[in-house]
């Protein structure tokens, strides 16, 4: 029992204290989490989800498929306490920022060339909407000053414009087109609002309207673009003027069909939904540092780094500011009142990954690793520890080999989804210490990222030294310490490795009333764990000589590209 007087024990029945849980749908599986009012997870469970691959660049799932693990994940986390449902009493949920095509009787509508209903929803990182992309960009329409200046065809317009001009009978059946977060929360609730935070984001909503008692649709881009039909119908098929925070409680709560669905209490408050990435920068931000309460301005000086297949870079101001090939500045889009601009990198724990599964020596290490009882991650880090132990620092390993991590695009603040990867320092090697230095200097590439998007924000006015990370990748001890070296901020891990399922739970503890505003439930509910400073000295004037590579091996790639212009559309010759 703890001095506040709420009993909490992580895998054993908590009986005198309420609960909310936290929903997280991610790109592969879906997460769910039982949390206490303090911001302590107790037990958690994962259920896998499916992902349709039918060309390069395409990615697609279904919502059916995504509500039936969610349902099944809720399920099992609940039996890892025996507390009652009638104790949870409040839910959030937050999604991947994909786009779910329902039509008027809420069935699922093909977002496939394959014309299987079923495939319903066009994943975050699906990447068909390129051309799309760049004719709106072509527009240089104000709206697109929110959004860094160039819209990303992981965005949601891209993408519809991408269904009306090639699966116009899609377009056509559809009468809701939500983000997946939204999504879920219908059909938890049957209240088809939409959050301030996934329309501000993805759908080009400006919410900073709303505070001016405006409307956060502009009828004049989304003409121009080619989605003029949105503007004739009052924008119906996104929710029209049902715009709410997160945070703030929907309809009635789970609807009876949910509730049994779900296995809990009719009536149980669900949040508006929000962002897998933002919820983690709620499920951290909040926390305090040294044993001093965090004052909101100190806000300023942090990063949320949510770091799993892909990364997102999230900060926070009171005012807005303005990075081109950074997205945002969005009004209220994660802390109420504040501006939020959000970074990112397209391919981050997937790109460690394909690096590992694509070596020769990766049989070998998957053989290697069996044996040991070890992930490959963990077999990894041990030869790298072995190699670097006469080395005055790790990184020196990587001298001679260099890393260019755009390998699905740049998504910022190059803001240009052509760029490809490139790697530098190759030989005939294909053993696994080879693989290590591949795995490093991968590692490595992504920091240099990282750290391209801090001194972006940095230049326009944000003052980020210190980074808030969780994800996959926070766990990985190697990860955490090149980015604290690379960018030269101390990196804070959350006393709660899941920070983006506490995000979500922290919204249902909100929505049921436990806490005033989403500011408060951050302060009781967020918590430091362990704190990594970089290092400095000969490692810091290291990494300044590899990020000048990194910069390098970027403007390479442009002239190579401009030397092969001239055959750029004779594919085919």
């Amino acid at each position: 029992r703890d001095p506040s007087g709420w009993i909490y024990s992580r895998g054993e029945a908590l009986m005198d204290t309420d609960f909310y849980i936290g929903i997280d749908v991610g790109t592969a599986s879906v997460r769910a989490a039982i949390v206490t009012v303090d911001g302590q997870l107790v037990s958690t469970a994962v259920r896998e989800i499916q992902i349709w691959t039918p060309e390069p660049e395409f990615y697609e799932q279904s919502s059916d498929g995504i509500w039936r693990a969610t349902c099944a994940a809720v399920r099992e986390a609940l039996q890892g306490t025996e507390a009652p449902t009638s104790a949870i009493k409040g839910i959030g949920i937050d999604a991947t920022c994909s786009l779910v095509a329902l039509d008027a009787a809420d069935r699922p509508v093909t977002v496939s060339k394959t014309g299987n209903d079923e495939r319903n929803v066009v994943m975050w990182m699906d990447h068909r909407a390129v051309a799309e992309a760049e004719l709106i960009n072509r527009t240089h329409h104000h709206v697109l000053d929110y959004v860094g200046g160039t819209m990303s065809p992981e965005m949601e317009c891209p993408k519809m414009l991408w269904l009306k001009r090639h699966l116009p009978g899609t377009w056509k059946r559809t009468r809701r087109f939500l983000d997946l977060a939204d999504y879920m929360t219908y059909r938890a609730t049957g209240d088809d609002c939409r959050s301030l935070c996934t329309l501000s984001c993805k759908t080009a909503f400006l919410g900073h309207r709303l505070k001016e008692g405006g409307s956060g649709w502009d009828d004049s881009f989304f003409t121009q673009i080619g989605l003029e039909e949105l503007v004739q119908e009052g924008y119906a098929r996104l929710g029209g003027r049902n715009v709410r925070n997160m945070g703030q409680p929907l309809g009635r709560g789970l609807t009876d069909r949910a509730a049994a669905q779900l296995g809990l209490e009719p009536g149980t408050a669900v949040s508006v939904g929000i962002i897998d990435a933002h919820a983690g920068g709620l499920g951290m931000l909040g926390s305090s540092i040294d044993d001093r309460p965090v004052a909101l301005g100190a806000l300023q000086g942090r990063l949320a780094l949510i770091s799993g297949t892909s990364t997102c870079h999230m900060a926070v101001s009171p005012e807005p500011v303005f990075v081109p090939g950074v997205w945002g500045p969005f009004y209220s889009a994660m802390v109420p009142g504040l501006w939020l601009t959000e970074g990112g990198q397209s391919a981050t724990g997937a790109l460690v990954d394909h690096v590992i599964s694509s070596h020769g020596a990766h049989g070998q290490l998957l053989l290697l690793a069996k044996a040991a009882g070890k992930t490959v991650y963990e077999l990894l880090n041990e030869r790298l520890d072995a190699m670097a132990a006469r080395l005055p620092f790790p990184a020196l390993l990587t001298r001679e080999f260099h890393v260019l991590p755009d390998f699905h695009g740049n998504r910022s603040p190059r803001a240009d989804p052509s760029l490809k990867g490139a790697v530098c320092g190759l030989t005939l090697r294909h053993d696994v210490d080879d693989l290590a230095l591949s795995y490093l200097a991968t590692i490595q590439a992504i920091a240099y990222g990282t750290r391209h998007i801090i001194d972006e924000m940095n230049a326009k006015g944000l003052a980020i030294d210190t980074l808030f990370m969780t994800g996959g990748s926070a766990n990985n001890r190697i990860y955490v310490r090149e980015h604290a070296d690379i960018t030269g901020c101390r990196v804070v891990l959350p006393r709660e490795s899941e920070a983006v399922l506490l995000g979500a739970a922290l919204l249902g503890a909100v929505a049921s009333g436990r806490y005033g505003s989403i500011l408060e439930a951050m302060a009781a509910m967020n918590a430091a764990g362990s704190v990594v400073s970089p290092a400095g000295g000969a490692a810091e004037r290291f990494h300044a000589d590899k990020f000048a590579v990194f910069r390098r091996m970027h403007d390479d790639q442009m002239a190579y590209r401009h030397t092969m212009s001239q055959w750029a559309d004779r594919s085919d010759q």
